[in-house]
């Protein structure tokens, strides 16, 4: 997303405008934009994050799943091949995940696969802010939380995502 909207026009936008402007803050779900839209106008920047966040935590259980899974796995095979998202190509660089050594990349992989066994959805961390290394040890202690406290805690890491996002793409 480069593209900079300003507030303005994205609250006199027609809804299919809007989703598509903001259709990929959160990933492969241009439905939490849509819903979002029905509550223009928003004063700012803070407003929108919230009630787009708010659109994400409102959501039925299975939204939320769905959700979650849509995210790729850190380093895995979609970003092997190329296959991920700009935002998400753009997030996994900033942490220098794609600087990882074998090792790093085989405990990654190992991780991702032992994470959706248990979880059966791909571990999301806003990535911002890490690097390989700290993500590589949150990634293992969070495979030590219950089920339904890792789906709230992945929840939490979307809504950051999306609000890093946003910034990056909504003129303030």
């Amino acid at each position: 997303m480069t593209t900079n909207y300003s507030m303005a026009a994205l609250n006199n936008m027609s809804v299919d405008e809007f989703t598509a402007a903001l259709g990929a803050i959160y990933e492969h779900s241009p439905w939490v934009a849509r819903r979002a839209a029905a509550q223009r106008p928003f004063a700012d920047l803070g407003v929108l994050r919230d009630t787009m966040a708010g659109v994400v935590r409102s959501a039925t259980e299975a939204e939320r799943l769905k959700l979650i899974q849509a995210h790729p796995e850190l380093a895995g095979q979609a970003a092997v091949r190329g296959e991920l998202t700009e935002e998400s190509t753009r997030e996994q660089k900033g942490a220098g995940l794609d600087l990882c050594n074998a090792d790093e990349y085989d405990r990654l992989h190992t991780l991702n696969r032992r994470y959706n066994e248990k979880f059966g959805f791909p571990f999301v961390v806003a990535v911002k802010g890490h690097d390989r290394h700290s993500i590589l040890a949150l990634f293992a202690a969070r495979l030590e939380n219950a089920p339904a406290d890792e789906a709230r805690e992945c929840i939490d890491q979307i809504v950051k995502i999306g609000g890093f996002r946003l910034a990056a793409t909504v003129a303030c």
